[in-house]
């Protein structure tokens, strides 16, 4: 649809830094096969997620070296039933959240090499064929802002409070897997499903999402600006919506002034 309306996709291009010239944003130098080269726009738009965002802002010297952010940690538990033949149901068919706690459960049907990849990465060699006979949830919490993302890696250890919210929920999902009547109950390890908050408006970025770099927008994740424990895709598309309508708007009048 953008194509449509006049944008241009650069395919395979890995953005290396955002160019500023006189104090605004004027473009990106970007590498393609192992060229270097610039594309010049008045407005930038930063949508590299989580990690990526807060990396471009520093690789270009506007941004910090290290930032703090929350992972929205997941545990996929899981137990077999005797007596069922499934595996391909549609996953997060419904689900749990738990505001004031911080939790939230959601039924969790898992493709069958994750599935085996979990139970491999815990030991559980004995349920490595047990994927069409496995009812599973997910547990996701929501995770303090800590840690930091690099120029070259992430590291974010959770806090007491977050490994407290993280055994209620797998409690939670236990004694739900007991009750459907499933037995060899294990758990994954917790993985980071939503890195976000890098950015966070009121620090990073304005109510309009704007650096303070003139012309340097970022919408992802990254501007989400407290602990979160959601999918965040529906926020993210009414700010990209937003700032959409804001940018454009923006260009109507600066044409007709």
């Amino acid at each position: 649809e953008a194509c449509r309306h006049g944008a241009r996709l650069a395919e395979r291009a890995r953005v290396l830094r955002v160019l500023v010239e006189d104090g605004r944003a004027s473009g990106v130098a970007v590498q393609v096969g192992g060229e270097t080269r610039t594309i010049k726009a008045p407005i930038v738009v930063l949508a590299a997620g989580g990690l990526g965002s807060p990396r471009l802002l520093h690789a270009s010297g506007l941004g910090p070296r290290h930032a703090p952010f929350f992972s929205d940690p997941v545990i996929a538990v899981m137990g077999s039933v005797d007596d069922i033949d499934g595996g391909a149901e549609v996953p997060m068919a419904g689900g749990l959240s738990l505001h004031e706690e911080g939790v939230a459960l959601a039924d969790l049907t898992l493709p069958q090499p994750m599935y085996a990849a979990f139970a491999a990465q815990v030991g559980r060699v004995d349920r490595l064929f047990a994927h069409r006979r496995t009812l599973s949830m997910m547990v996701k919490i929501r995770d303090e802002i800590g840690g930091k993302v690099t120029p070259r890696w992430a590291d974010k250890r959770l806090t007491e409070n977050d490994r407290q919210k993280l055994r209620h929920g797998v409690d939670m999902a236990r004694a739900i897997l007991r009750q459907a009547g499933a037995h060899h109950i294990f758990q994954s390890w917790h993985f980071a499903a939503h890195p976000g908050g890098s950015v966070r408006i009121g620090e990073g970025v304005d109510a309009d999402l704007q650096t303070p770099t003139p012309g340097l927008f970022v919408c992802d994740a990254s501007v989400i600006p407290e602990p979160w424990g959601l999918p965040p895709t529906l926020t993210l598309l009414c700010l990209g919506k937003r700032l959409g309508g804001w940018i454009g708007e923006d260009r109507v009048r600066r044409v007709g002034s």
